[in-house]
């Protein structure tokens, strides 16, 4: 399976300014820091963690939204981080982003067409009105709307509806990559459950790849093909579902896995919880050595120390512990 996309330790830092008038200094927000994968041509890498560890970051510095610190974003062999503007632009028609709220991502003054058109005008100025149509009468089709919605407005929409033209426009230029930002945290779970079917369906009819982000581990066990664990802009484990799932590796993980619901009553009643003491350190001020270290049940002096470099598990699986063994 080729790789068509691979991020080499990339870091995203805000400078953010702290202490009073006489004393005040830039202090770095790591965001992300340090964080490397790869994405496959079809596969749908899912990534997972709280709120806070950098998942919508690393999502955007990807797609250039915004700009990283250090690193390589390698888009088929070529660097993102070095390219003007202008090609940047024009790499963007195979680099597409589906947002988290539906209806604040598009445009309430234009109709359905217009929204979906808009990417077909920025990346073929010259294309003709007939083509246009033709491919966004194909587009909504594609992912279940009628055509005589066509000229109705967002707000005469549901939640759902709203992600769907928002996929719709995604799709329109037929990318090669979508980043989808928890596409589905907005929606009820009948509706996520749709989506998220049509997602799957999107990416077999078009050999897309995804990265999804999203907290919601059930999801990303339904829809994702491998999965990434962040912690405080770090990279925790990387490793098949079903792997992930079967055997967890790193404490953050399983605390993670354990939160996940059972259908089974019984089983879900006499599961172990593993609940992580404290809160989310803040990323202006990260703990030394391994960032998870104030919330681990494993943790040693030499977590305090030295900071765990991602190793090879076996079986495509990388975990970043000193105690995974």
């Amino acid at each position: 399976m080729s790789t068509v996309l691979k991020v080499e330790n990339l870091k995203v830092h805000f400078p953010i300014k702290t202490g009073g008038v006489l004393k005040r200094r830039m202090v770095p927000l790591k965001a992300v820091d340090g964080v490397s994968f790869e994405v496959n041509a079809g596969e749908c890498l899912g990534v997972v963690g709280e709120s806070g560890c950098g998942k919508s970051t690393l999502g955007r510095a990807v797609l250039q939204l915004i700009k990283p610190t250090s690193g390589r974003v390698l888009w088929l062999g070529e660097d993102l981080c070095g390219l003007s503007p202008e090609h940047m632009r024009q790499k963007r028609r195979d680099l597409q982003l589906v947002f988290q709220d539906p209806l604040a991502s598009l445009n309430p003054r234009l109709t359905v067409a217009e929204i979906i058109r808009e990417p077909l005008y920025a990346a073929e100025p010259d294309l003709g009105r007939d083509e246009a149509d033709r491919r966004i009468d194909e587009m909504m089709a594609a992912v279940g709307l009628l055509p005589e919605m066509r000229n109705r407005y967002p707000h005469e929409f549901s939640g759902g509806q709203c992600q769907r033209i928002a996929i719709a426009r995604a799709m329109v230029l037929k990318p090669k990559l979508i980043i989808c930002d928890e596409p589905v945290s907005a929606l009820d779970v009948s509706i996520q459950a749709q989506v998220i079917n049509l997602l799957r369906k999107l990416q077999r009819d078009y050999g897309l790849s995804l990265i999804f982000i999203s907290h919601d581990l059930s999801v990303v066990r339904h829809l994702c093909q491998r999965v990434m664990v962040l912690y405080l802009g770090h990279m925790m484990e990387l490793a098949t579902r079903d792997d992930l799932f079967a055997k967890p590796l790193h404490p953050y993980t399983q605390a993670l896995i354990s939160a996940v619901p059972i259908p089974d009553p019984a089983k879900e009643r006499d599961k172990e919880i593993i609940v992580l003491s404290g809160d989310l350190p803040s990323p202006m001020n990260p703990p030394s050595g391994c960032v998870f270290r104030t919330r681990c049940p494993k943790a040693t002096t030499k977590c305090i120390k030295d900071v765990p470099m991602p190793e090879d598990a076996g079986n495509i699986h990388t975990v970043a512990c000193h105690h995974w063994r």
